[in-house]
């Protein structure tokens, strides 16, 4: 994929970190969803700590709460500080309700924009997105898998966004992406490479 805007999700238990190097971009997940009870922030930080190219990696999202985002900012609120430490832009899940709730933008560097299908596609969301951009901070959104859902998170002004397009018939998916970018202006996009890592994200 090189040469094109395309990069990678990694998460603790694929290994798409290991293709960090190859991608021009790539972000880190923390997997808290798919992996429910079992997720562990020290072995989140842990995993974090022994990855390398973090001068392309766009942010590193701090742990959330589906559907919750008080819920998500009291899960995240002390882990953010903890990830710029590391060396990472330290990423917020935005999860329903979050305009209802105080936000500390200083907290944190990028917003990802998570939680229902619902939610993600109101203008609220939208309105969330240009207020960060405003502010300076990066702009993701996960489970993108269609032109029209890339298409109005481009023109939402999204930096960038996810989703498991590429890893279900990759030899035939990859050039219907990269048409799709090419009509968008090339926007930057992070999609899970590979069958079998999900799409690590928290939604």
């Amino acid at each position: 994929m090189n040469g094109y805007p395309v990069g990678i999700m990694a998460s603790p238990g694929n290994s798409h970190h290991l293709q960090a190097g190859a991608y021009p971009a790539w972000a880190a997940d923390n997997a808290c969803f798919s992996r429910g009870d079992a997720f562990r922030l020290d072995a989140y930080l842990a995993w974090l700590a022994g990855l390398g190219h973090r001068a392309t990696c766009l942010f590193a999202t701090a742990p959330d709460v589906v559907g919750d985002a008080p819920a998500t900012w009291e899960r995240s609120r002390y882990v953010l500080p903890v990830l710029r430490a590391l060396g990472f832009r330290a990423a917020l899940v935005a999860q329903d309700g979050i305009e209802a709730t105080r936000i500390e933008w200083d907290a944190f560097d990028a917003l990802f924009i998570g939680g229902s299908t619902r939610w993600k596609l109101s203008e609220t969301a939208y309105r969330l997105v240009g207020e960060a951009r405003e502010r300076g901070k990066h702009t993701h959104v996960g489970r993108v898998n269609s032109a029209r859902r890339l298409g109005a998170f481009a023109a939402a002004g999204c930096d960038s966004c996810d989703g498991t397009f590429l890893a279900f018939g990759p030899d035939v998916n990859t050039p219907r992406l990269l048409g799709w970018l090419d009509e968008l202006g090339a926007r930057p996009s992070l999609w899970a490479a590979a069958r079998g890592g999900g799409e690590g994200r928290c939604e």
